[in-house]
């Protein structure tokens, strides 16, 4: 007999509905790219990147109750991983084996950034709310700091000439994997470990969960996907700056977060999609556009301070 609360749920089994069918639709739509704007087709690939890593990153700050700011610096981990194994083996192999060249590039990129995480986490995750944020977000300024006096991957002046291998398809099959993936992992009877570490550790430790490995584990996946959205991303762009992985970086995609709703992955979606797209939104008052992006965000957190997408939660389950 099952658990009520085993990856067999109601919850999970219409996760994995969804995970096929995001899977299909973005294998179909990756066919008709090459009719797209070249413009829409980069704002659709930011807004799937942007979705990996704002649900990586709740399930840190949402479900288990973290506050990391460190999230830009495992995505250039991932990034520059990622670009510099397709930039060395890309010559040397048929482009027949272009996309196998890719898929391993954003899993070495991706697993990188989780040996990052764990030797992140495990020294600093015994600590909890503002002391957590400082030193995630000290780590995140050293791994910039580092890679912007690397040679190897172009130093201050960038990392150049990477090979276009981000489409569509690819970027929201990987999304669809990432929402599943936590959906299901949070949702597991493993899982309920998250929630309860967040709900309260005290109580969470005198029922026999160890709120360290719960919360290095979260740290290690979110990790391991915001390297998968930094090759994604660094494949896309073609071109990698360690500005581009600075704090401010980070802050965005606490925000998506936070507007989504603290442990809502459906909501924090929704948030990625519409903080991705405001911007170009604004982009006809070039001038005022960062101000009124800012005055906007400031606006419904003020108006919403739960989140912005937020509704009930189903018994037993993960929104």
């Amino acid at each position: 007999m099952s658990s009520p609360l085993s990856p067999a749920t109601p919850t999970c089994a219409g996760a994995k509905r969804w995970l096929i069918a995001g899977i299909i639709l973005a294998v179909v739509v990756s066919q008709f790219s090459a009719q797209f704007n070249r413009y829409h087709l980069g704002i659709l690939v930011d807004i799937g990147i942007n979705i990996i890593l704002a649900v990586s990153l709740n399930l840190i700050n949402g479900h288990t109750g973290q506050f990391s700011l460190g999230h830009a610096g495992f995505m250039a981990v991932g990034g520059y991983t990622a670009a510099k194994i397709s930039l060395v083996a890309s010559p040397m192999l048929p482009p027949a084996l272009q996309p196998v060249i890719f898929l391993v590039a954003l899993l070495a990129g991706g697993g990188l950034s989780a040996m990052t995480g764990l030797a992140v986490g495990v020294p600093s995750l015994r600590l909890r709310g503002d002391y957590l944020a400082i030193v995630t977000l000290g780590f995140g300024e050293i791994i910039r700091v580092v890679v912007q006096n690397m040679e190897s991957v172009g130093a201050a002046s960038g990392l150049k000439g990477i090979p276009k291998y981000t489409s569509l398809g690819w970027t929201f099959a990987l999304a669809a994997i990432t929402i599943y993936f936590v959906t299901a992992l949070v949702n597991s009877t493993y899982g309920r470990g998250f929630i309860a570490v967040s709900d309260d550790e005290v109580a969470a430790s005198s029922m026999g969960i160890n709120p360290v490995r719960y919360k290095v584990t979260a740290f290690v996946t979110g990790a391991f996907f915001a390297g998968i959205a930094g090759g994604l991303y660094a494949h896309h762009k073609q071109f990698l700056s360690p500005t581009g992985f600075d704090f401010l970086k980070s802050i965005d995609i606490v925000v998506m977060v936070i507007l989504g709703g603290m442990g809502r992955t459906a909501g924090v979606v929704v948030a990625a999609i519409l903080l991705t797209l405001l911007p170009e939104v604004l982009r006809q008052f070039s001038e005022y556009r960062m101000i009124i992006y800012s005055l906007l965000i400031i606006v419904l957190m003020m108006a919403r301070p739960q989140g912005l997408f937020t509704w009930k939660r189903k018994k037993g389950g993960a929104a």
